[in-house]
């Protein structure tokens, strides 16, 4: 449920048997009552700490819970966590859900294959393993083959593969893995022929790399951070360095650093044939600069192509003399231009495919061929250009969704998988040449997607902006205001939401839920300008789409105010603290996940600082401040008897994206309070980050805890039928 953001760089195979049925082939359960007692929450011990911004004093009373590895702050987590367990534990079909959810997650999922000097790489899961393991093949229907297995670096499934790279010889591949969900990486090396590790190890690596040239490759990195300050302290002076074969790390090349511009990433991409290595530069404003430096050619300096990073500039390929960039330079939508390697600087690119009223969103060459995806209004479509820029074919896809394509420059076959709300993502191969798709692999979930619908609808916002939502929900439902919806939301970095399938929804939609994906201003749904509607300044605008959206899910009787709930991750949590504090009257149920809850001082963590873009920061000057203030969800909270929703906040103890001290400053202020008898919990996962790479088991765990309460703070009746 979570989308992860805020980083600015790109089932069952068994009958399905519910124990919980006893001698009835139906159980209804029900859920929470409309009265119940004040939860006792541990106190949380304040202390005097004050900042003073243009001349205004702001309490911090929880600042100790800064300090992540301090005793005091884990016996904190250790107290929470067993309030919230206990309170967990009372819901009484929190088990069945667990059950259900670990049901649908026992499929079979492959992931789409990638062809490397004629052999298949893909990743498979058998069902319920923690984490996925990557397998070859000589053929498609030849003999899968271990190359890599995650699940045996650790005993609890929490050491993730987070990204590999094959060396353009097919000779080895390096590859990536987190530790407890966080984002530093460390690379190693596998040979391809024997299958053995070389003894080549990479640490501290963070958001790039690696990427090939001969025998080695770039990768980013920062300096090795303070012992015990690895998850919170602020990453700087990021540096991209070139790891030769057989080298010790202590002795690679350093490539490019910028000391004038610590708070900026760097990351190395190599093209295909290993003439160029273009370097981008990012984190300052909402794109990106890029530099080119000639790999032919010894001892020459980078090439400075761009000078702006209010546009986004990538690279798609190199092809001859051409370099084909995918920019929204004086584009907001995007398009595709054309340089000559030879003069290369931005003045003297020409446009091949120009903006449309669609928003180009990814850009491949495939088979000698451009592969585009457009999205329209939030749903994705593809079409297949010449490298000249003439429009060939639209590709036909199954419904309104999202598809991904994978391929090299000269791959004449493809593959690509799409996806949506009730379609499990699905492998189709294809011919580029005569635009034919042929299904490889389908999931087999324990669910009839015949059951379900999706439509789409368009509301007007507070200011008449009509924002698009997509809703999703069981055949034959009744429009009479008694419909429990979950509505999620994001609306920042430039990160649009398309329909995508989650086994995780399922338990809400079979029991008569409908799911609601709201399309807000901040992202990418409509280009740069749709971004920029929901930035800094106008960041309310996002909070008036989504507190709009449960308006209209009220006005339209899908539901009403005593059976909406609301969730948001990353900066979706952000969006759920904001809302809660300024509609507390329009939502039942509100889960903020990993969310960036203290507006004041989140760019003082990790990488915080490249969120200043988007947010902008306390320090810019007074008015900034002042704005940021007005909705900051850790200083809004009311605190004069008003009715707040059931909220329950999730974070991580690993997370160093969004550092978990956001959530727990947020839910001691929240707990401390006066805002009603409902519950105000907090879940701490231990041995996680901000989500991704987290094993199947804590996912099931979680999502478990989370649609429990949900599903018991909207009163919901599960019906369960044999």
């Amino acid at each position: 449920m979570i989308t992860f953001g805020l980083l600015k760089i790109n089932y069952s195979r068994m009958k399905v048997n519910y124990l919980l049925l006893m001698s009835s082939s139906i159980l209804i359960i029900a859920g929470a009552c409309n009265t119940r007692t004040k939860t006792e929450y541990p106190v949380t011990e304040k202390d005097q700490t004050v900042d003073t911004y243009f001349g205004r004093d702001v309490a911090d009373p929880y600042r100790w819970l800064e300090d992540d590895t301090s005793k005091a702050t884990g016996a904190w987590v250790e107290a929470e966590n067993k309030v919230t367990l206990e309170y967990l534990s009372k819901i009484p079909f929190r088990d069945w859900l667990k059950q259900r959810l670990t049901e649908l997650m026992d499929y079979e999922r492959i992931g789409m294959p990638i062809k490397k000097k004629g052999k298949y790489y893909f990743t498979k899961n058998d069902g319920l393993q923690n984490q996925s393991v990557l397998f070859v093949k000589e053929s498609l229907d030849g003999t899968s083959k271990i190359v890599l297995d995650p699940n045996q670096l650790s005993d609890d499934g929490t050491v993730a593969l987070t990204g590999y790279s094959f060396s353009h010889d097919g000779k080895y591949l390096a590859y990536s893995i987190a530790r407890s969900g966080s984002d530093w990486n460390e690379i190693f090396v596998i040979d391809l022929a024997t299958g053995q590790h070389t003894n080549d190890h990479i640490r501290w690596s963070k958001f790039g790399g690696p990427s090939w040239q001969g025998d080695g490759f770039y990768y980013s990195a920062y300096d090795a951070p303070e012992a015990g300050k690895e998850f919170s302290d602020m990453n700087e002076n990021h540096t991209i360095y070139y790891h030769k074969l057989g080298n010790p790390q202590s002795g690679d090349l350093l490539v490019y650093r910028n000391q004038k511009e610590p708070q900026r990433f760097y990351y190395g991409e190599v093209s295909e044939d290993e003439r160029v290595l273009f370097i981008f530069e990012s984190g300052a404003e909402n794109g990106n600069n890029v530099f080119m430096k000639d790999l032919t050619q010894k001892n020459v300096k980078e090439i400075q192509l761009t000078e702006d990073m209010n546009y986004m500039y990538y690279p798609i390929e190199v092809i001859g003399d051409k370099i084909y960039f995918l920019t929204n330079y004086q584009a907001p939508k995007c398009k595709i231009m054309v340089a000559d390697i030879r003069s290369p600087k931005l003045e003297d690119w020409k446009e091949l495919i120009p903006e449309t009223e669609s928003v180009l969103s990814d850009v491949q060459i495939i088979g000698g061929k451009l592969v585009l995806i457009y999205e329209k209004d939030a749903s994705q479509h593809a079409y297949i250009y010449s490298l000249e820029g003439k429009q060939l074919y639209e590709v036909a896809l199954p419904t309104l969704g999202s598809v991904y394509f994978g391929g090299d420059k000269d791959d004449k076959e493809t593959f690509y998988v799409f996806t949506s709300f009730t379609f499990p993502p699905t492998i189709y191969k294809y011919d580029i040449d005569t635009n034919k798709s042929e299904l490889y692999m389908a999931p087999k979930v324990a669910f009839n997607p015949d059951d379900y619908t999706t439509e789409q609808v368009f509301y007007p916002s507070k200011d008449g902006t009509k924002i698009p939502m997509f809703l999703t929900y069981q055949k034959g439902l009744k429009k009479d205001g008694t419909n429990p919806v979950l509505l999620y939301g994001y609306g920042g970095f430039n990160i649009s939401l398309t329909p995508a399938f989650s086994t995780n929804r399922l338990v809400f939609l079979e029991n008569g839920g409908i799911y609601a994906q709201a399309n807000l201003r901040g992202g990418s749904e409509y280009g740069e300008d749709w971004h920029q509607a929901g930035i800094k300044m106008h960041k309310q605008n996002v909070f008036d789409d989504f507190i709009a959206a449960g308006e209209y899910l009220i006005r339209e009787k899908y539901t009403d105010k005593d059976r909406l709930a609301i969730n948001g991750g990353s900066n979706g949590g952000l969006l759920v603290g904001a809302v809660v504090n300024q509609r507390p009257d329009l939502f039942k149920v509100a889960v903020p996940a990993v969310g960036v809850m203290d507006m004041l001082r989140y760019h003082k963590f990790t990488i915080g600082w490249n969120w200043a873009s988007d947010y902008g920061t306390s320090e810019d000057d007074k008015e900034m401040f002042e704005y940021l203030y007005a909705y900051s969800p850790l200083h809004n909270i009311r605190d004069d008897g008003t009715t707040y929703p059931a909220v329950l906040i999730t974070t991580a103890d690993h997370d160093d994206r969004v550092v978990p001290a956001h959530s727990f400053k947020y839910a001691a202020t929240l707990q401390a309070a006066n805002t009603g008898n409902a519950p105000k919990l907090i879940r701490i996962e231990t041995n996680a980050g901000h989500g991704a790479g987290k094993p199947i088991s804590k996912i099931i765990d979680e999502n478990a805890d989370i649609y429990a309460f949900i599903m018991y703070n909207l009163g919901m009746r599960l019906r369960v039928e044999n």
